[in-house]
């Protein structure tokens, strides 16, 4: 599995709805507004590097509102939670 970090600025008026927007898009597990230098935080989990791509250069580019975004790849996951169970049901 395929984890990333996507830290994203909208504009002001669109950022609910980019929001809602990017929380329906599969892969995105979980969608924060966030204070700082970025407006929203998007969770993705993916099966493949490929399905990454798919999802930042094709789906993101899509939804209007979004103005910039940095994509950051996560190497381990130190919780106490099992993710990898949690998020593999139909991956």
């Amino acid at each position: 599995m395929v984890t990333a970090i996507i830290l994203l600025k909208a504009d002001r008026q669109a950022i609910n709805d980019v929001a809602e927007s990017l929380a329906s898009v599969d892969g995105v597990s979980e969608v924060y507004s966030v204070g700082g230098r970025y407006d929203l935080v998007a969770i993705v989990r993916v099966a493949h590097n490929d399905d990454l791509a798919e999802l930042v250069t094709g789906r993101l580019r899509r939804i209007d509102g979004i103005t910039e975004t940095e994509t950051t790849l996560a190497f381990r996951a130190h919780s106490r939670h099992d993710l990898e169970t949690m998020f593999s049901v139909g991956m």
